[in-house]
């Protein structure tokens, strides 16, 4: 009977080794590796329409712990010029082909999509704000830490991949934000209840396997 019990150590050294890479253990930026940030060259792969001091503020504020960007994004209506070759492009392609390179970055940083939308309608509820400007694309990633978004604006695979995304885009702005409620299932749950159940079916089949012999 021995046998019946190996998945449930195997499911959760799992489980153990993608909490490794999910959670931040470093805790918070330190004054040292902010300040290192903004005086490194890489640093300049901040959009030219952000304010340094912003970002800083941002920085220094780090609680090590995950946080997700919002971003609004107006897609370039029509056709422009590709970033590399000078062909007519649509700019919903370019803004696809910058998310299908941006992701991979992102997961290897430890952040993921939580989810990306497309705008059916225009403003339903809005006071004291601008005209609707025709958003195209509601999207929110996930980083596992401020930390991580600085490496990944030095990592120099964005700077080939940015072009796409101000080719793309006609307008967009981003934002931080804390997770206040949500009735999705967020990957530590998930991940641990799809590795609950395969240990569960492997452990049944083992079972089953044991008592017909």
């Amino acid at each position: 009977m021995i046998g019946a019990w190996w998945a449930w150590p195997v499911a959760l050294a799992v489980y153990l080794l993608f909490r490794a890479w999910y959670d931040n253990w470093r805790g918070p930026l330190t004054a040292a590796e902010i300040d290192a940030f903004f005086a490194t060259s890489a640093a300049g792969h901040v959009h030219a329409t952000t304010e340094r001091a912003v970002i800083r503020a941002f920085l220094e504020a780090d609680d090590g712990k995950e946080f997700i960007m919002s971003n609004l994004v107006r897609v370039h209506p029509g056709q422009v010029p590709h970033p590399f070759t000078g062909e007519p492009t649509e700019g919903l392609a370019l803004m696809q082909e910058y998310g299908r390179r941006f992701v991979k970055l992102l997961f290897f940083y430890g952040g993921h999509p939580m989810h990306v939308m497309r705008k059916v309608g225009g403003y339903v509820d809005s006071w004291n704000t601008v005209p609707d400007p025709g958003w195209h694309i509601v999207g929110a990633m996930r980083y596992r830490s401020r930390r991580d978004l600085i490496r990944l604006a030095r990592d120099p695979q964005l700077a080939q991949v940015h072009p796409f995304k101000a080719a793309g885009i006609d307008a967009t702005f981003s934002f931080p934000t804390h997770v206040m409620a949500s009735f999705a299932l967020r990957p530590r749950v998930w991940v641990a209840l799809v590795l609950a159940l395969a240990a569960s079916l492997i452990h049944l089949m083992s079972l089953a396997s044991l008592l017909t012999h």
